[in-house]
């Protein structure tokens, strides 16, 4: 794809409130815009708002199929055409429970890649969302959060539930699908907190009859199962675990900025799977298994820099990013 530039912009504020802007653009095909803002204490901490938008063409997109037998000789490639946008607007019930209520639009084309590999809609035409969609989703939340901070947190738990109904507004047959959604974290530290152990489970699910591809669950990535690609298993539902030790070896002061630095030491486990019936048939072996290490510097309260590699049967893929991975 050739050189890139980009531009980013970040503004962190008290409160926890953050605006983040980037922009990048390649020679060949890929470009990318993306705006968020966030404040979790919005009106004096009564309620939390965020909203944001984006644009990007990623022409290093992979298909394997569809299913947690999909192999490496499965792969396929073709360019993601993007536009997002979202808000969400949430209230405390008390300091560490929130209702909120949001909603999404994606569209998507499926174009054709930039690489040598087979173009996805060709290899698979079959498969759902192959031709495009444009998604309208409403969602409600439930937040549980006792953690001692939203972006460096130490200690504490969190809980995030989700329901979300979805309709794609390019399928008259079968428009309409659902989404749910359960997350927990739990964070257990030593007692000089130069030690984390970060824990967490996952499991999604999926229901309807023409659900596209990139709507589904899946497993690969930044944020579980990483040492595998984006997105690497896809399938109705999925369920994941993930365990991280954190382990503070240096810190650090540059004209007046204190840093942190830790190492992550981690193993990630999951799979996905077409019904729960399938489920409860499955060996422990059947599931997917990646450990790996993490590289994380911090500049408290609000920044956190990492890079982790994780390793898997198909080589291992490597992450780099502005927050931690849960």
């Amino acid at each position: 794809v050739g050189a890139r530039g980009s531009l980013n912009l970040f503004r962190y504020e008290s409160g926890g409130r953050e605006l983040r802007f980037t922009a990048s653009y390649t020679e060949e095909i890929e470009r990318k815009v993306v705006f968020s803002y966030t404040d979790p204490a919005f009106r004096n901490g009564r309620y939390a708002l965020t909203f944001g938008g984006s644009f990007f063409k990623n022409a290093t997109s992979r298909f394997f199929g569809i299913g947690q037998d999909t192999t490496l000789g499965d792969q396929t490639n073709y360019t993601a055409r993007e536009v997002r946008a979202n808000w969400k607007f949430g209230v405390y019930l008390n300091e560490v429970t929130q209702i909120a209520v949001g909603e999404r639009y994606r569209e998507v084309r499926v174009q054709k890649g930039a690489t040598d590999l087979p173009f996805s809609a060709q290899e698979f035409p079959e498969v759902v969302g192959m031709l495009g969609a444009a998604i309208l989703g409403h969602r409600a939340t439930f937040h549980y959060d006792t953690r001692d901070s939203l972006v460096v947190p130490t200690v504490g738990s969190q809980v995030t539930a989700y329901a979300e109904l979805n309709q794609n507004l390019r399928n008259g047959d079968h428009p309409v699908y659902s989404r749910y959604g359960l997350e927990v974290k739990k964070l257990f530290p030593s007692d000089s907190k130069r030690l984390i152990l970060v824990v967490r489970g996952e499991l999604q699910t999926t229901f309807g009859t023409e659900v596209p591809f990139y709507e589904r669950s899946s497993l690969g990535g930044q944020n579980n199962l990483r040492g595998y690609g984006v997105d690497r298993f896809i399938d109705n539902h999925l369920a994941a675990l993930s365990v991280e030790e954190r382990i503070h070896v240096m810190r650090i002061r540059v004209t007046n900025v204190i840093a942190d630095f830790e190492l992550a030491p981690f193993i990630d486990a999951g799979t996905v799977f077409p019904s729960f019936s399938s489920l409860s048939s499955r060996q422990f072996h059947d599931y997917k298994i990646t450990p790996g290490i993490g590289f994380r510097g911090i500049v408290r309260p609000n920044i956190v820099g990492r890079l982790d590699y994780g390793y898997s049967t198909e080589g291992g893929a490597v992450f780099a990013g502005l927050d931690f991975p849960f």
